[in-house]
Parts: C-alpha cells; structure tokens; sequence
C-alpha cells in the first residue's frame, strides 16, 4: 500500500498535528496516531479549498496555484476547510471570491479525531461512515482497521468521485458507495460501528438495524445551524439503542434534510396571532447552545429565525410550517411580548422546557440521555417530566 503526499514539508505538519491532537486531549490511541501522521490530509483537499475572504465571500485556493510548503500548512490547519459551494461549485471553477454556502468540507481535524477516537474501535471491526465528504476520516478508518472493514456513503456523486479519487491515489481501495446514507448500506451489514460525518433530525432506525447489538451508532442531531449535540448510542438484543448526548457537535445537515430559511415578510406570515402575552423566557437565551438544543427537543421541526428592521427593532420568529403554528416576539421596554398562532402554541412549549430546565440548576448537554426504537425516539434529563421528549415516527 503506497501513500502519496507533497513531501518531507506535509510529513512534518502531519506529526505537527498529532503533536496539537495530542497535547489537547483529542488523539489518544496511538494506533491512530499513527494514522494521523500516515494519511496525508492535502491530498483529499484536491482541486483546492475555498478559504473565507470577508463580508460572506470565499477566496478560492488550489493545490496547483500554491506553493507547496503553504498548500501543506493549509492543509493541517486547525480548522474546517470548505471544498465546494451550493453543491457544485469548486475551487479551480472559481476566478476569484466569490460568495455561496458551504455544502462539503474537510472537518477540522480536532472535531474528526475526537468523533474516531469515541467509537472505541477493536481490530477486525467494521465501520459504516455516513457522508464521505473529502474522504480524509475514511482513509484514517482504512489505515486503522484495513480498507475491506470500512464502508462510506456519500450522496453527492461529484463529492463522491473526488473523494474515490483521493482514496486511491493515497493507496486505499475501499467500499465507498454513492446514494442516501439516511438509508445506511445493508448490503455489507451488520456493522460493529456507524459514524455520521452530517447532521440528522434524529438517528435513522435503519442505522440502528444495521448495527450488531452491542455495537455503537455515533452521529450529531439537530436540524439548526448550531445547538446540536452529538449522540452516542449502544445498541440491544432487543434491536433498540440507548446512550447519551456526549457533547456539542456542529455538522453541515444530511442534504436532504437540509432547510430552506423562511423568507419574504415575515410579520406577515404572522399576521394571524390567537393570543398575545408577555413572555417569561426571553429569546436571547436561545442564542445560548444548551438551551437551542432543548428547544430543538421541545418542538421538533420548527425553525428559528431573527431579523432586524431598519429602525433597528429586533424580533424573533419560530415557524412549525408542518404543523402551520408559529410564535413572534419583540421588545417590549426591558422584556418581550410574544403572539403565537396554529394550534400548537410553540412558546408556552419553549417555556415550559427551560424553565424546568433552569429549576434543575441548567445542566449541560451531556446529561441528555437518549433511546432509540423502531417507533420512537426518546431524549430526557433526570426524572423531570418538562424534560422528557418522546417523538413518534410516522
């Protein structure tokens, strides 16, 4: 097996970057830290990153147009590299800065590290990976456990090529697969573990059914850009799983259940209020990741948006377009006032969860625990019932 890399300069920054994994916590086995300075993360960066240059615009970088000593600190920087916008656009397509939204990424390597080292792996095990992406965790999971024990799913197929590409040429023929992850890969399963490099509403079943019991489902829920919490669940005899929120996780979302923000008039689209009061949680604690997370929990599906009018009034809209219920709230002198409308009213059920939740004396997001069922998904803190969070699957 030959791996090919930018030379004795990328070599350095790959024992550079286990020394950092290291010294902060994050690279703990030395079986992988062996992989983190065999796999040479430039080379799954191929065209190039798109870098950001300010005000919402990306600045393009290709590996060709780079000198190589900086291509190679790009490289293993200690962050998130973003490698194609809305879905299509690359690096080399680009003539300059451009503006666009992130929709593929190498992860920073902490955040990567970190999700490998918690699935606990053993010799000889095998690994479904949901959401391929540049291809980097993938290679690290083949130097770990040897290329026939790690499949990866990935839905983009553009995504998909390069990311296959990247694997042979850094000397890995794996099972790398193009189609929707949130249905897993039966054919190659049972798996003894199931990683997911993308954000999901709640944990597909289907994963869980393709995990042999006793093994581990490792993937970040929640359907915000932030307040998402990575969940970390063992699985039964019985073909259900439980575990626990280990910890704050942000990932790009499953592309198809990505969101389309709510736009155009939003006062208008809650014109329609049934009731009006004044609110006893203020919003700006949603702003806070813990309590994003819970409201998350609390009404499943519904979107939080903030706007500023020219008059520089703020206000803060929630909209469950599914089950056509919403709340607004704006300043009212030193609180809020909040209209709600549709027949849940969104508000009263935020309240309810935070303020029992800052009656438990605000734990943090690993106390949220978790099971999983073929019917439902349950998440809870304690024995609180405001803390408990039971969603049926349709």
């Amino acid at each position: 097996m030959t791996q090919s890399g930018t030379g004795t300069d990328a070599a350095a920054e790959r024992r550079a970057l286990a020394d950092r994994l290291t010294s902060g916590g994050y690279l703990v086995t030395p079986a992988w830290r062996k992989a983190v300075e065999a796999v040479p993360r430039e080379l799954f960066l191929r065209p190039g990153v798109f870098l950001p240059a300010g005000g919402g615009r990306w600045r393009p970088v290709t590996e060709t147009g780079t000198d190589p000593k900086e291509w190679a600190e790009i490289a293993y920087s200690d962050e998130s590299l973003v490698t194609q916008l809305d879905n299509h656009l690359t690096a080399d397509r680009a003539a300059g800065p451009v503006t666009g939204f992130p929709t593929s990424s190498s992860t920073v390597p902490a955040t990567v590290i970190g999700m490998i080292e918690e699935l606990k792996v053993a010799d000889g095990q095998s690994v479904l990976e949901i959401g391929t992406g540049t291809g980097y965790s993938a290679a690290l999971l083949c130097h770990r456990l040897g290329e026939d024990n790690v499949t990866s799913v990935e839905v983009d197929p553009q995504v998909a090529a390069r990311a296959d590409a990247a694997l042979e040429g850094a000397g890995y023929s794996t099972w790398t697969v193009t189609g929707d992850g949130l249905l897993g890969h039966p054919r190659r399963a049972p798996y003894d573990r199931v990683i997911a490099t993308c954000a999901v509403r709640r944990i597909p079943y289907t994963w869980i059914r393709q995990t042999r019991p006793g093994g581990i489902v490792l993937a970040t829920v929640g359907s915000w850009a932030y307040g998402t919490g990575l969940a970390k669940v063992a699985v039964k005899d019985d073909g259900t799983a439980e575990g626990r929120i280990i910890g704050r996780s942000s990932f790009m979302p499953a592309r198809s259940q990505a969101v389309v923000p709510p736009a155009g008039d939003l006062s208008a689209r809650a014109a329609y209020a049934d009731t009006e009061r004044r609110a006893v949680v203020a919003p700006q604690l949603l702003e806070e990741w813990v309590p994003a997370f819970l409201v998350q929990l609390a009404v499943p599906g519904a979107q939080l948006t903030c706007t500023v009018a020219e008059d520089g009034e703020r206000a803060v809209y929630l909209f469950d377009t599914e089950r056509e219920s919403f709340a607004a709230l704006v300043r009212d002198g030193n609180g809020w006032t909040v209209r709600q409308g549709g027949p849940v009213a969104l508000w009263d059920t935020v309240e309810r969860a935070l303020s029992a939740w800052q009656d438990a004396g605000q734990p943090d997001i690993d106390s949220v625990r978790v099971r999983v069922t073929d019917r439902t998904h349950t998440y809870w803190i304690g024995d609180e019932p405001a803390l408990r969070w039971e969603h049926r699957i349709a």
